[in-house]
């Protein structure tokens, strides 16, 4: 089977709405060999990609009836929710790991990574994206409860957000009624990189959008995906009827 850097889910879907998993992917194309010199233990681990984020952004597409689009590479190969001047774009160090395939990566195979992964992904992303004048970009990432000698991180959801907040708002009001959550605005991360996926795609076109962040321990069992899936969509549809245009 010919190796495409991403994955469509429900290109058939009319939907305005459009869910991305920019990290959906722990897998080293074969080209790289398969393997970037890690430890299974550590490509198992949220260096590599967003554990569970991937089923969610599945139940969630098939729950709104809207396509979805997934990477199929590790972000240890090349980070696609980086702008590609960012120094951050091919790690060498994360988390605690030294990364043996990227240690000699330099200018040459930075840009081989570009032109075979991470722009394709991103212009099938566009391309998506392009299809209605009033698409809504829903972004699905997942964080580590914790970080290697950092403190416990104490949100279940964190929604991230940059100066356009019209759907972020809403959203936020809505899940923070709900009892059970504890959630975060612009936690555990900064709400925008430029040049990352939701500028390229959302803010630079005006495009409504809202990057949700969960908890990776809260979405480790394909049980817990769906429930999180089906969970969201009702409020995501929910806040965007709430929202302004």
């Amino acid at each position: 089977m010919t190796y495409s850097p991403y994955l469509i889910e429900g290109a058939e879907r009319k939907s305005r709405w459009l869910i991305t998993c920019d990290h959906a992917s722990n897998r080293v194309p074969p080209d790289l060999g398969g393997t970037l010199g890690l430890p299974e233990a550590d490509m198992a681990r949220h260096i590599a990609y967003d554990v569970g984020a991937a089923g969610v952004v599945r139940a969630l597409a098939d729950t709104l009836q809207c396509p979805a689009i997934l990477s199929d590479f590790s972000r240890l190969v090349i980070d696609p929710n980086r702008g590609e001047d960012d120094p951050t774009l091919l790690m060498r160090l994360y988390d605690g790991s030294v990364i043996p395939g990227n240690r000699h990566a330099g200018a040459e195979e930075r840009a081989r990574r570009l032109d075979a992964y991470y722009r394709p992904y991103h212009t099938a992303l566009e391309e998506l994206a392009a299809r209605h004048d009033d698409t809504v970009i829903v972004a699905v990432h997942s964080f580590t409860r914790q970080l290697r000698g950092r403190p416990t991180r104490p949100w279940h959801v964190g929604i991230l957000h940059a100066w356009d907040s019209r759907l972020s708002d809403p959203l936020i009001a809505r899940l923070e009624a709900e009892p059970d959550l504890t959630v975060g605005r612009n936690q555990p991360y900064p709400g925008h990189l430029p040049g990352d996926s939701i500028d390229r795609h959302g803010l630079q076109h005006g495009r409504m959008n809202t990057l949700i962040e969960l908890r990776s321990d809260l979405i480790e069992t394909a049980e817990q995906q769906r429930h999180w899936g089906e969970r969201l969509a009702p409020v995501l549809e929910s806040a965007l009827a709430d929202s302004t245009f």
